[in-house]
């Protein structure tokens, strides 16, 4: 491989569609270019280009009595549609699928119009080129003038829309999101069904990552008040959370500890913040205690 190789470890893996055969151990190397898996009797190349679809932790079937935690590389070989299944530990794999989506999509061109809807109304932003950048539980778009970052902690929905940009009818893909607490949609149009697809995968794979981490948490209406009052803080110039959510200081501090103990807010020399995971809580739970 010329090009410079940014992934080389040993893990299992079979390329075959269709192969029931017990998968085969040897390198995985992947360049910005392509991906290389490396037996002793054989090699399989697939170009980053030819790949349309990427799966973590899913396996086609026909294959699922071989492999624990994998990568599913789904790629085009001429008039062909094929599987690559790579296994390895969870740590090998999360960090693999990570780096795979950052060679298939960072530098991407993209069109995007931010924000599109600001507090429900639509706003008069033009569409503008921009380069997209993944980042970890979220995505950047790098404009000439800006770039802007979309947490996918304050993602409310995001989906797929046909609209017209430049008197031509695009593929997009709509986000709806909270940063700062303030409603916004977000349109961002990618140059191939391909690279879109690939987008919306990424997105959702760390989205349900970020949902899995909450789902057992459960949180009264007392805990559900203070991460209210915690994300509110910064605009309260300095005015205690006992005061603003009428508690005692003493049920505040037990309050703040069990939310700390969910890993929803850290404290810090300023006071109590939201964690990622806590901003997710917030914008699912505003209209709950507002009702």
């Amino acid at each position: 491989m010329s090009e410079s190789v940014i992934a080389d470890f040993v893990a299992k893996f079979n390329s075959e569609k269709t192969a029931r055969a017990e998968p085969t151990t040897g390198r995985v190397l992947l360049s910005q270019k392509r991906l290389v898996l490396a037996a002793d009797e054989s090699k399989t190349t697939i170009p980053l280009s030819n790949v349309f679809d990427v799966a973590v932790g899913h396996v086609p079937p026909g294959l699922g009595d071989f492999f624990d935690s994998t990568v599913t590389i789904a790629f085009e070989k001429g008039d062909r549609r094929l599987v690559a299944v790579i296994e390895s530990d969870d740590a090998k794999i999360e960090k693999f699928s990570t780096v795979l989506f950052k060679a298939l999509l960072n530098g991407t061109d993209t069109t995007v119009k931010h924000p599109a809807e600001l507090g429900g109304r639509v706003t008069d932003a033009e569409y503008t080129p921009a380069k997209l950048a993944l980042e970890p539980k979220g995505v950047r778009f790098n404009r000439s003038s800006d770039s802007f970052t979309i947490s996918l902690s304050a993602v409310t929905e995001f989906s797929r829309d046909t609209r017209e940009i430049a008197g031509s009818s695009r593929a997009t893909i709509v986000v709806r999101h909270m940063p700062d607490g303030q409603a916004m949609t977000t349109v961002a149009a990618l140059p191939s069904s391909r690279k879109l697809s690939l987008l919306g995968r990424y997105l959702r794979l760390e989205y349900s990552d970020l949902m899995g981490e909450l789902k057992d948490i459960e949180l009264t209406n007392a805990e559900k008040e203070l991460l209210i009052a915690v994300y509110s803080a910064g605009d309260m110039g300095g005015v205690s959370l006992a005061n603003v959510v009428d508690r005692d200081a003493s049920e505040v501090t037990m309050l703040v500890n069990d939310l700390e103990a969910d890993d929803l807010v850290t404290t810090t020399d300023d006071g109590p913040v939201l964690t990622s995971k806590g901003r997710v809580v917030v914008n699912r739970h505003l209209d709950d205690v507002n009702d």
